[in-house]
């Protein structure tokens, strides 16, 4: 409840809605949220009026506000009660009805649309350079980042070869508990430093082909580029699926087939990508079910292979 209307008396509450301009004001208000300069547009009043108005009301707890920057964003108090409510039904039909309410209405109508085409003239000179703007304002994962939502946040996440814990960080946020598995110390290391303070994540040293996790642990696995290092891909899609609890799901990020030879001496890659129907046998006899393969469309910077996620799931019994 407003406890300023709640505990004002009803005369004076009449004493701030006898006033017209701030009747005029609420009503405004109460079709749309709007700053004090836009307010002085609509009722053509000296900003100093239009600021007074707003701290009698504001003060009477009839209208409230948010800041943005400098600017301060009204709007009429919700919720209104008893008897604030009935008495400004009774004074917004008869301000309502009088002509300067209608040309208010009016010109509110106008200030929003061109709020609006501001708003449509920027995207309309910016949609040449508009993903350079997006990175700069929010880095350049700002398209994946919405996926993280469709996490269940009572999940355990296995994040198998880990790395330097990159995805683990953007996963801990978001779930229960990630579970990092990398064989490489180093990488361990620079994910311990990279992961302060992500309490949820617990990073451990092993082989992907004997995990080092308990049948069922996991909600999810996830093999993010991963896979073209190992020497048996059966076995570690045989392991994820011991890890993963029934119904559980894999989701497995790597490289398209390709010819580039030059990666097995300069990475240490053990396949050149894999194809299709290869991943799809090797996903069925590790007793993973429902594959499915989509083409990640190529980053206009990236050097290497064309990548694709596939996902599968583990039978519920």
């Amino acid at each position: 409840m407003n406890k300023v209307l709640a505990d004002a008396p009803i005369f004076d509450r009449l004493s701030v809605l006898g006033d017209t301009t701030r009747s005029r004001i609420l009503l405004l208000l109460e079709r749309h949220e709007l700053t004090v300069s836009e307010l002085t547009a609509i009722l053509q009043l000296p900003q100093s009026t239009v600021s007074r108005h707003l701290k009698v009301l504001a003060e009477d707890g009839w209208v409230t506000y948010r800041s943005e920057g400098t600017s301060r964003h009204y709007r009429i108090g919700a919720p209104l009660e008893e008897p604030a409510r009935s008495l400004w039904r009774i004074v917004r039909e008869e301000v309502a009805e009088r002509g300067p309410a209608e040309e208010d209405a009016e010109r509110a109508r106008s200030v929003v649309a061109e709020r609006l085409q501001r708003s449509r003239e920027f995207f309309a000179s910016s949609a040449g350079r508009w993903d350079e703007l997006r990175r700069e304002l929010f880095g350049g994962r700002s398209d994946v980042l919405p996926l993280y939502g469709l996490l269940d946040p009572s999940w355990t996440v296995g994040d198998l070869g880990c790395g330097t814990g990159e995805l683990a960080a953007g996963l801990a946020p978001y779930v229960l508990r990630v579970v990092g598995v990398d064989h490489s110390e180093e990488m361990l290391e620079a994910a311990r430093n990279r992961l302060v303070g992500a309490d949820n994540v617990e990073l451990r040293r092993g082989e992907l082909e004997r995990l080092p996790v308990e049948g069922g642990e996991l909600d999810l696995a996830v093999l993010l580029l991963v896979l073209h290092y190992v020497a048996d891909p059966p076995g570690v899609l045989a392991e994820a699926r011991r890890g993963l609890r029934p119904g559980g799901r894999l989701v497995l990020v790597d490289m398209r087939s390709h010819d580039r030879s030059e990666y097995r001496e300069e990475m240490g890659h053990l396949w050149q990508g894999f194809a299709r129907d290869q991943l799809g046998a090797w996903l069925e006899e590790a007793g993973l079910a429902g594959y499915r393969r989509r083409p990640i469309p190529p980053d206009p910077g990236a050097q290497g292979p064309p990548l694709f996620v596939a996902t599968a799931a583990r039978a519920e019994s």
